[in-house]
């Protein structure tokens, strides 16, 4: 009797074993590359001629290319928080970029919202952030305690890329506007000094990390978040030496750093293929908005830049490749966003949701794969509270007020044949002008206002540290 009860929990610990470390393999590693302020059409898989990206375009080439791909925000620091978060920013009165103040324990993504890393911690993986933060500078924002446990970066909105211009320890010896840009590297808690230009610091950092998370056989999800192609336009001779045709000298300097950033990206690629983590590892690359003003980006055909709910504000080059599993070389045409991000890897782990914060975001896989028909969003939103705007799409409809809704009447267009915008059809189609407005005015209904001082409002800089 005894000898057949040890047979039978012996075979039945084998088999939960090796159950176990099935289910295992199956989570897959997560990549998640962003840059920042990067134009529509400043990618090769977008049909950029001027600035070569064969690696990024490795993603696209290898995976699927997402013809409409959206962000939540035009600007960077609502656009990552609902990144981070699978949920619109406005639920949680996200409006705007945040001061930076960091004595201010409510600027910043709240805590009371769980992160990307907080949620895949539950399943076990390893997270790590590498780059710009900008949810917060207040020691209760720090990556370290939002479920990350791994930080090299800084935690602002901006920074500059040269290592001699790195001169402040920290954000307390700010005096100025716009100094934060020069405070040194964080790794976790601790500043370090660099000696190399700041995206290949990033670079060097997210290939280590791949490394030991390889050598630990750790599931890991890894946001590397780059501060390029956005100001001020730094690039060293490496990278600036590669585009001799480039007469403008604005766009001769985002193209290297636009470069420097598509190095990086093959690096990244490199260490999967090495640590043969290709097939088990989902690699998204996107931008948090779309080209800026001041930073010699191109948005082609679209209309609008940073800051606009136009499609150049909104619509961003997007790309995604999970190897053996979603189709290569793919050109998915329907909406997505940056918030299903969160909801795809989510399902593939069966990690459990906060019941009280659902996701807005939807599983892609199955959309990219045939098993799911339709499109993955019956309508996606934006909001600009500050500026009492807003955007709709539905189908190939969009509903657009980029400013002031009383003063700017909101604008209809059928983005199938108007991609540019330029047709507005509010009298031809007055029931979609009509369904639109109210499916927006519900959704905004349930939306917050701005909950923390602004970026540009609070000059917490002129006051005692």
């Amino acid at each position: 009797m005894y000898k057949l009860t040890f047979l039978f929990l012996l075979v039945s610990s084998f088999i939960f074993a090796q159950t176990n470390s099935k289910s295992d393999q199956k989570k897959p590693n997560l990549i998640v590359i962003m840059t920042d302020d990067m134009g529509w059409a400043d990618v090769g898989f977008n049909g950029c001629k001027d600035i070569p990206t064969p690696n990024i375009d490795v993603i696209a080439n290898e995976g699927v290319r997402f013809e409409e791909g959206y962000v939540s925000f035009p600007v960077c620091g609502p656009s990552r928080a609902g990144f981070l978060t699978g949920r619109y920013q406005d639920r949680f009165g996200f409006t705007t970029n945040p001061s930076i103040n960091p004595k201010n324990s409510k600027s910043g993504l709240p805590v009371e919202e769980e992160t990307l890393a907080q949620v895949l911690r539950k399943a076990d993986y390893n997270n790590a952030i590498i780059g710009k933060w900008h949810m917060g500078t207040n020691a209760v924002f720090h990556p370290l305690e939002r479920g990350f446990d791994y930080f090299y970066g800084f935690l602002s909105g901006g920074h500059n890329y040269y290592p001699d211009q790195l001169t402040l320890n920290d954000l307390s010896e700010v005096k100025e506007k716009w100094q934060w840009y020069r405070t040194k590297i964080i790794e976790n808690r601790t500043k370090v000094e660099t000696d190399d230009y700041l995206t290949d610091e990033l670079s060097d950092a997210a290939v280590r990390y791949i490394n030991k998370q390889a050598e630990n056989n750790q599931h890991f999800m890894l946001y590397l978040a780059y501060n390029a192609p956005h100001t001020p336009l730094q690039a060293t001779e490496k990278y600036l030496s590669r585009f001799p045709n480039i007469k403008d000298k604005r766009r001769k300097t985002y193209a290297a750093m636009v470069s420097a950033v598509d190095d990086g990206v093959g690096r990244v690629l490199e260490a999967l293929r090495e640590k043969e983590l290709d097939e088990n590892t989902i690699v998204v690359f996107l931008s948090d908005n779309g080209g800026a003003h001041n930073n010699a980006s191109d948005n082609g055909p679209l209309r609008g830049l940073k800051g606009d709910l136009f499609e150049g504000g909104i619509r961003v080059p997007f790309a995604m490749r999970w190897k053996g599993m979603i189709p290569e070389g793919k050109s998915y045409e329907k909406p997505v966003s940056s918030l299903d991000i969160m909801a795809t890897i989510v399902a593939q782990t069966e990690v459990k949701i906060n019941a009280d914060r659902p996701l807005d975001g939807v599983n892609l896989i199955p959309f990219l794969t045939g098993e799911a028909d339709g499109t993955p969003h019956d309508y996606l939103f934006w909001r600009k509270w500050e500026q009492n705007a807003m955007a709709i799409r539905s189908g190939n409809h969009k509903l657009v007020s980029n400013r002031q809704q009383v003063k700017n009447p909101p604008e209809l267009y059928d983005l199938s044949n108007d991609m540019a915008e330029t047709k507005n059809l509010k009298s031809d189609e007055e029931k979609v002008y009509k369904r639109l407005l109210n499916e927006w005015k519900k959704w905004d209904s349930e939306m917050k206002d701005r909950v923390f001082p602004t970026l540009g409002q609070d000059k917490w800089w002129t006051k005692k540290n």
